[in-house]
């Protein structure tokens, strides 16, 4: 059994949180679209900065039992938002070239905000099949969240790393590497859509 004292909960459940975001393989290629659109800097803190506040709020609303949304239909719009961005990071390579941005690009937080609150519901699904313990639902909710905000900075650190040593390359990697990224994150998010829109029916 899992340890009940506060360091324990606390523990416990940032494992778990790190373990959903590492394996949650949609809010990866989420942020990783995120990534890729913003670039490096300023706008980058304040986008994860803005996702993380969205999905925070609805994964206390949710687990705390004040929202309840069925799971099934979350999931494939959670989907569909990988897909949207995966648009914009294709359409972001063509404008690129007029000197123009996605809309995404010119109000990246907004963006990771509104989506991020319908990623905090997937995460509360995600943490309703663990439960939350009764005495310390504060602290595990809390923990929990810190675990995938924990999992999410060290997605996005390596993702960086990658992009700084692919720079490093005597190739046209950026360009080519941002191009095939677009469209597999595209490619599997279209494919989850339509899976998770099937089990619907």
């Amino acid at each position: 059994g899992r340890d009940s004292s506060r360091g324990g909960v606390f523990k416990d459940y940032a494992a778990l949180g790190v373990e959903h975001i590492l394996r949650g393989w949609d809010h990866l290629l989420f942020v990783l679209a995120l990534v890729l659109l913003v670039g490096w800097g300023r706008p980058l803190l304040w986008t994860i900065t803005a996702f993380t506040i969205g999905h925070s709020v609805t994964l206390a609303l949710a687990s705390l039992g004040l929202v309840h949304v069925p799971q099934a239909p979350i999931e494939a719009a959670i989907a569909l938002s990988i897909y949207v961005l995966a648009v914009e990071l294709m359409s972001a390579r063509k404008l690129a070239r007029e000197g123009k941005r996605t809309w995404t690009q010119r109000v990246p937080w907004a963006v990771a905000a509104g989506f991020g609150l319908l990623h905090g519901l997937g995460f509360a699904g995600a943490l309703a099949e663990v439960g939350l313990p009764t005495a310390e639902i504060p602290l595990a909710l809390f923990s929990f969240n810190v675990g995938i905000e924990l999992g999410q900075l060290a997605f996005v650190a390596a993702v960086l790393l990658v992009a700084a040593a692919l720079r490093k390359l005597p190739l046209a990697w950026p360009r080519l590497s941002t191009g095939v990224a677009a469209f597999g994150i595209g490619a599997m998010a279209a494919f989850w859509f339509l899976q998770r829109t099937a089990s619907l029916i």
